[in-house]
């Protein structure tokens, strides 16, 4: 502990938030910007709505199955090491996205871009919050969250605009100068870090993975095949059945990939929920909203991202904002007004859906759920960290990623069975009929995740034992 903190305070912090907020920007821009693109690839590779979840699913899914095991290497080898080798790898994988000639050889590619985001993503926060007293660690985590929020804003925007000006594979090949120049500064400016030397747990993140694809791969299957058949019915009982060994081996582990006692403490456990939630609502929201104003609203892509601007564009100011109103009056009247926003605002879209709809009526609703949303993001992520001690920090980071990631996959394939068994893509009036219920059922996501941030523990300063043990490992 002496040299991770010892180092970590070797680097300049303003070099730390600008080199982890400039990462975080980078993933969340990838797993945005192919939204509005969706449309154009679903024209070029012939891609069905199951390839199309698949091309969001595959980056989302390899994201969080290996989130845990890149924390773990990140301790065990040096966080700025897997930090850097991460952002190169991720470089390569989006070239080899921008590439691509098929739907399956894309998904492929999407799949790496995940593994690597999973070395960038958890190992970028661990890397910030490490370098700042825990008194201004709200703060910081806004502004990496506004900054990340710059990516919410642009993605869908960025990815309409490359879409209609030039083709859908360029919106990966953004991604590449980034990359490799954060890459090269990286390994330039940021001091080395350790954490607790642990073992790699990899029979679990074997069956924690298998699970959840399983489980996905079930629930997108209903689509093309209903939900009596046996091929599903078969899915979703392997998926459970290996999600239930996973936690029948963690709870046997002598050194755990998901230390289940920390979900002994209620603060942790509800945080984390509501982040899968959370996580959830907005990629599932952001799915289906971007496909409504393609395909039942006639809007080309550039003008699909720009209209969901009021949506996307409030972390930029709001982000920043709720950090350092959480300092003041706790975090979790915070999170709580955050989730029911943006379910409000969902709920309220859903509602006023119509084939042929005017735009005009959606600006209010949408800027609701984007300040909603713009309140949740920093908080979740501070209010983990908080629930636990110093030297759980980086397994509680990778936790809460794996959790959220995997929520991202969940809810988008509830999302699209409810809209494939109520719609299709085949017409304006199809669509909406699909989109209406699927988003319905986001915005429940939402409001339930306001309900769980509830049971978050609200802590406006660390007890002093907590400090003092801050202090002790950072001398």
């Amino acid at each position: 502990m002496l040299v991770q903190d010892a180092s970590a305070r070797r680097s300049d912090p303003i070099w730390t938030l600008a080199l982890t907020a400039v990462a975080f920007f980078m993933v969340t821009l990838d797993a945005l910007v192919v939204i509005t693109a969706l449309p154009a690839i679903e024209r070029d590779l012939h891609a069905s709505i199951s390839m199309l979840e698949w091309t969001v699913n595959a980056f989302t899914l390899a994201f969080a199955a290996g989130i845990i095991t890149a924390t773990a290497l990140g301790d065990r080898l040096g966080r700025r090491r897997i930090f850097t080798i991460g952002l190169a790898l991720f470089s390569a994988a989006s070239a080899a996205c921008a590439l691509a000639p098929s739907a399956e050889l894309l998904i492929a590619a999407r799949a790496v871009q995940g593994l690597s985001a999973a070395m960038i993503m958890p190992l970028s926060l661990t890397i910030l919050v490490s370098a700042f007293s825990p008194e201004r660690r709200g703060a910081i985590v806004g502004i990496w969250g506004g900054i990340g929020g710059l990516a919410v804003a642009s993605g869908p925007l960025v990815g309409g605009a490359i879409t209609q000006g030039l083709d859908w594979h360029w919106i990966f090949w953004v991604n590449v100068p980034i990359g490799l120049v954060a890459t090269v500064l990286a390994r330039r400016q940021l001091a080395e870090s350790y954490g607790p030397p642990t073992r790699l747990d990899l029979p679990a993140a074997g069956l924690a993975s298998s699970g959840a694809v399983a489980i996905v791969w079930g629930l997108i299957r209903t689509g093309d095949v209903g939900w009596g058949s046996a091929q599903v019915i078969a899915s979703l009982i392997t998926g459970v059945g290996l999600i239930a060994a996973f936690l029948v081996w963690e709870r046997r582990a002598t050194d755990p990939m998901l230390p289940l006692r920390l979900f002994g403490s209620r603060g942790f456990a509800a945080a984390n929920f509501t982040g899968f939630l959370m996580a959830g609502a907005i990629t599932s929201a952001a799915f289906l909203i971007a496909q409504y104003f393609q395909f039942a609203l006639h809007y080309s892509p550039l003008a699909a991202g720009l209209r969901l601007l009021p949506w996307t564009a409030t972390p930029l100011v709001v982000a920043p904002l709720a950090g350092l109103l959480s300092d003041r009056i706790g975090r979790r009247p915070v999170l709580v007004l955050g989730m029911l926003l943006q379910g409000i605002g969902l709920a309220w879209i859903a509602a006023i859906s119509k084939a042929g709809a005017s735009y005009g009526p959606f600006v209010i609703p949408l800027i609701i759920a984007g300040i909603g949303v713009s309140m949740a993001i920093p908080i979740v992520s501070t209010a983990v960290l908080s629930a636990v001690s110093p030297r759980d920090m980086g397994k509680a980071s990778g936790v809460n990623s794996t959790l959220s990631r995997f929520g991202a996959a969940f809810a988008l394939a509830i999302a699209a069975a409810v809209f494939t068994a109520n719609g299709h893509l085949g017409t304006p009036v199809s669509f909406t009929a699909g989109f209406r219920p699927a988003l319905a059922v986001v915005a429940a996501f939402s409001l339930l995740g306001g309900a769980t941030a509830l049971l978050v523990v609200d802590r406006r300063r660390q007890p002093a034992a907590a400090q003092v043990e801050v202090r002790a490992a950072t001398a």
